[in-house]
């Protein structure tokens, strides 16, 4: 039987949608799928060699209520839903929200988003940056991670056409 195959369309660049593409990708690697990504506009954020730079962005995520890493179980089980006006108008909200869900995340034992992207990388997912937006938006192929493949869409439509699932996020 031939190897199922999985094509990646990553387009997001913040902190909370760098883990599906590299969860997705890390997992069908596991499951012996042939497996390539491809970061497209804000998406190369996550091939950055600088991560920390990523950020949770909750401004109109209606799905995304604030839970609280910290304190009593009553209190971390509340859902803070903070009206969109708020958000936007509360100096430093973003990295609040940040912050917390690093926290989120470091409490209940997930993976963090360099430890997802080396294992993707150490399971041959292939990454493919977009090399049309690398030059829109300015970048040097320094700023990017080593092993990585720069191409267009084309490049990708390649494996993406024989690919058993392709998934757009």
């Amino acid at each position: 039987m031939d190897q199922k195959k999985l094509a990646i369309i990553a387009t997001k660049g913040t902190l909370d949608w760098a883990y599906p593409p590299f969860i997705l990708a890390s997992t069908a690697a596991a499951l012996d799928y042939e497996t390539q990504i491809f970061f497209t506009f804000y998406g190369l954020q996550l091939l950055r060699k600088d991560l920390s730079v990523l950020k949770v962005s909750p401004l109109g995520n209606p799905g995304m209520p604030m839970k609280m890493p910290f304190g009593p179980k009553w209190f971390r089980g509340l859902n803070w839903n903070i009206p969109n006006a708020v958000q936007s108008l509360v100096p430093g909200y973003e990295s609040l929200a940040t912050s917390l869900m690093k926290q989120t995340i470091k409490n209940n034992g997930v993976a963090t988003i360099p430890d997802l992207r080396e294992m993707c990388q150490e399971a041959d997912v292939k990454f493919i940056a977009c090399q049309m937006t690398v030059e829109l938006f300015g970048f040097e192929h320094s700023d990017f991670i080593d092993g990585l493949e720069y191409g267009g869409a084309a490049t990708f439509f390649e494996f993406a056409g024989e690919s058993d699932i392709c998934l757009y996020i």
